[in-house]
């Protein structure tokens, strides 16, 4: 039906008004999902629907850190009305967000109806998307499903993640989504479990920036760290290259600072080198992406 409506086959006021939608199906999928929680890969099966904390500590109920149009994301999102939930699934030792990752803010409480009103008025405001961020929004898959159901203006939506979360949170974002703004943080398992005690993070993230740039718009963000150019970033840019394309939209990254528990990684606790910097455009440049900033 959406292809003959898209095609002007058919007209969507035509057709009677239904009582559920393709949007309360996902709502009840995640709630289900939410009682043996599997949002992310580590699927604790804890039951959130009456209190249980598995590893991201994240209850029922939204908790948000704040809401904003932001004006330092990509240039084709600005402003972007960005709203921060509390909590990760994974466990960066050199987190930017670390105060809202890792639980140190309490965070605001919001009802998805609550949610909602502020989408809008993001939207209202000027805002060209809203832009679902953290900590991580993943787990909060459910509360977000929720909330456009009451989102009354037509607002493009933004999966702000870190890429790890599971194939069944894949699914449910597939026709959800607008645009995947997704990190690809390590070309290896070794140093996604050094560094996020992220296991099975290459082949998750592989996936879902596959499911990403099949089901919406995918840009692709690499944070470059000191001294993983050659065991993460060459490697994300040869699979990005041949399984992506060359034309898909690339981010890269140089505003990499020390925080949190980076000093824990001995080459983690500086700064990139001009060097490093200019090597990074150089592998880019070397790997036939042709869509990409700096």
């Amino acid at each position: 039906m959406e292809k003959e409506i898209d095609e002007g086959l058919t007209d969507i006021k035509s057709k009677d008004a239904q009582e559920k939608s393709y949007l309360d199906l996902k709502i009840q999928l995640a709630n289900l999902m939410l009682r043996e929680c599997s949002f992310c890969v580590r699927a604790c099966r804890v039951d959130r629907s009456v209190g249980e904390l598995g590893w991201c500590k994240c209850g029922r109920s939204f908790s948000v850190s704040t809401l904003f149009p932001h004006m330092g994301e990509e240039p084709e999102l600005v402003p972007s009305g960005t709203i921060f939930t509390i909590s990760c699934n994974m466990r960066c030792l050199h987190c930017q967000n670390w105060s809202i990752s890792q639980r140190y803010e309490k965070g605001k409480k919001f009802t998805p109806r609550a949610m909602a009103n502020e989408v809008d008025k993001l939207r209202l405001s000027g805002c060209r998307n809203v832009n679902l961020v953290g900590g991580d929004p993943t787990p909060w898959l459910h509360q977000w499903l929720e909330t456009f159901n009451f989102v009354n203006t037509n607002v493009p939506i933004i999966w702000n993640s870190n890429s790890y979360y599971s194939k069944e949170t894949a699914d449910l974002l597939s026709g959800f989504i607008d645009v995947y703004l997704l990190d690809f943080k390590y070309g290896n398992n070794k140093c996604a479990e050094k560094i996020s005690y992220a296991p099975k993070y290459w082949e998750v993230c592989t996936r879902n920036h596959l499911m990403a740039d099949r089901y919406g718009e995918l840009i692709v963000r690499l944070l470059i760290l000191p001294g993983h150019l050659d065991c993460c970033l060459k490697p994300i840019l040869d699979w990005i290259s041949s399984n992506l394309g060359v034309d898909v939209r690339v981010n890269l990254m140089w505003q990499y600072r020390p925080e949190w528990r980076a000093h824990e990684i001995p080459e983690l606790r500086r700064r990139l080198t001009r060097e490093e910097m200019q090597r990074s455009l150089q592998m880019v440049k070397d790997s036939g992406l042709t869509n990409f900033i700096t």
